[in-house]
């Protein structure tokens, strides 16, 4: 696939007016005071992953509406004293998947908490997080789950586990509260995006081709699925695009961006037809933190920069964690 978005001075000067709901910051407060309401009751089991140069704990911690939500915390074998954390979240469709395949940030030295993503888990990594919320007619997948309501919207659900698992990584004795970040690719991009725009005392963030940006560009530029999905359901549905785009300004990495003051991290490539690359620069082009910048892969598809990204954040990260 060539270049098919702007070219990369426009990229790097793209500010698109995404309207925002007026009580944006009021329908977080209350989500996220509302999910306060539960009891974090963040528990560790130790785990045997069959593994020596790492301590494995299965986790669970209420999110959304009191829903017990999965993860994996993973420590350097033998680790007495706090460490640095990196909470990442997970693509679309994929789960926690298994301890073996998280060994990069422990390998680094810090505490690894992989967020499980309710729902999600049968493609590509195992998931093992139920949704128990339902949803009106929906296009297959997860974009248009109870999209013509903020209030039922899936990604409401999603956005609050994401901030309730940096308060269960916390949690941990053996992870420092202060030193934390937020990590993710594509899916786990725009949740790190939203985390980020809602805990504001992170440490650094490093959204990788993140997803979830800029909607109403996003799914008229765009016929790969996941934003297809979205304009699939709007075919059928038709006269609902006002209410559907109304609830995905909720949603927005862009607002959230706008919200966001750790230092940050992203990356784009020029060739990706999932996560366009103007959707990414509309999120880094209107973050608020002083500190941000951006890792571009001008021949890549939405692999981005695949192991060379993670060279990069192996480099970036210590910088804000390691003190």
């Amino acid at each position: 696939m060539p270049h098919f978005d702007m070219p990369l001075d426009e990229l790097r000067r793209y500010r698109p007016d995404v309207a925002e709901p007026e009580d944006f910051d009021a329908f977080w407060e209350k989500t996220l005071s509302a999910a306060r309401e539960h009891d974090l009751d963040a528990r560790f089991v130790p785990f045997d992953a069959h593994l020596s140069t790492v301590d494995v704990f299965d986790v669970t911690f209420a999110g959304f509406g009191g829903h017990p939500v999965k993860g994996w915390l993973i420590l350097p074998a033998g680790t007495t004293e706090p460490l640095p954390a990196v909470v990442q979240y997970i693509g679309y469709g994929g789960g926690r998947g298994l301890p073996h395949e998280h060994l990069l940030w422990s390998a680094a030295g810090f505490a690894h908490f992989v967020m499980d993503t309710r729902g999600q888990g049968s493609g590509g990594s195992a998931g093992d997080t139920p949704d128990p919320v339902g949803s009106g007619p929906a296009y297959p997948g997860y974009m248009t789950r109870g999209i013509e309501d903020p209030h039922e919207y899936y990604y409401r659900r999603v956005f609050t586990d994401g901030v309730r698992a940096v308060e269960a990584a916390r949690a941990h004795p053996l992870v420092d509260s202060s030193r934390v970040a937020a990590v993710g690719g594509s899916q786990g991009g725009g949740i790190t995006l939203a985390v980020g725009g809602l805990v504001h005392d992170l440490a650094a963030i490093a959204p990788d081709v993140p997803f979830l940006c800029d909607f109403p560009r996003a799914t008229t530029l765009t016929d790969r699925p996941p934003y297809r999905e979205i304009a699939l359901y709007m075919k059928a549905k038709r006269g609902s695009e006002e209410r559907v785009f109304r609830t995905l300004a909720y949603f927005d990495g862009v607002h959230f961006a706008a919200r966001g003051t750790a230092p940050a991290l992203f990356s784009a490539a020029l060739e990706d037809m999932t996560c366009p690359p103007s959707t990414v620069f509309a999120a880094l082009n209107s973050y608020a933190g002083s500190e941000r910048s951006m890792e571009v892969y001008s021949f890549n598809d939405h692999e981005g920069g695949g192991p060379y990204q993670q060279s990069v954040q192996l480099q970036w990260i210590p910088q804000h964690l390691k003190g």
